[in-house]
């Protein structure tokens, strides 16, 4: 055997281990991305309030007082206007800050207000976050508060969304309906 055919026996070897070893890391990654980037996540919290769905609008899009009384979107600025861009600073349970720039998809007056965000390039961890208000009769309104959460770092993350985001939901819906209340 000639030393060159010996190096091209060597570099094909080496090169089989490094295509196997490759395989072994990279199909189970990209199945479960395949997979998670199927999965959605939902958190929904529901909260009747006391007063119009024009007086829950009021409150809700009245970001400036949202420090003095917003346990979990403690700071909201930029334009509500479709298709623009808004700077939020909201806080966990465990009281950890995020600031996220979000894309406002919905801004419907009395009824509806949504925006998506990313955390790093989208697919990888996104919410679209909204707050519905449906007027039931009788001065009430039901306000739903939800995000959708997608991407492929969602799934080992639903628990810390249950846990930690999902109760700041709640919170903050509480603080809403006690606005709507003070302010009549």
């Amino acid at each position: 055997m000639t030393a060159g055919s010996l190096m091209a026996t060597r570099r094909g070897r080496v090169l089989k281990w490094v295509g196997i070893t490759l395989a072994v890391v990279f199909v189970p990654l990209a199945v479960y991305a395949a997979w998670a980037s199927t999965k959605e996540y939902t958190l929904v919290a529901r909260t009747e309030i006391d007063g119009t769905a024009d007086e829950v609008w009021a409150v809700l899009t009245d970001r400036e007082s949202y420090p003095s009384w917003n346990p979990f979107i403690v700071s909201s600025v930029g334009e509500l206007a479709v298709d623009g861009t808004i700077t939020n600073v909201l806080v966990g349970a465990g009281g950890g800050e995020s600031t996220f720039t979000p894309k406002l998809l919905t801004v419907d007056p009395g009824e509806e207000l949504r925006w998506k965000g990313t955390v790093g390039v989208p697919g990888i961890f996104d919410g679209e976050h909204y707050f519905r208000i449906e007027d039931t009769g009788n001065g009430r309104v039901v306000l739903e508060h939800g995000e959708i959460f997608s991407g492929i770092a969602v799934p080992p993350m639903m628990g810390y969304l249950r846990d930690d985001t999902y109760p700041q939901f709640v919170l903050m819906n509480e603080a809403l309906a006690e606005q709507v209340s003070l302010r009549r």
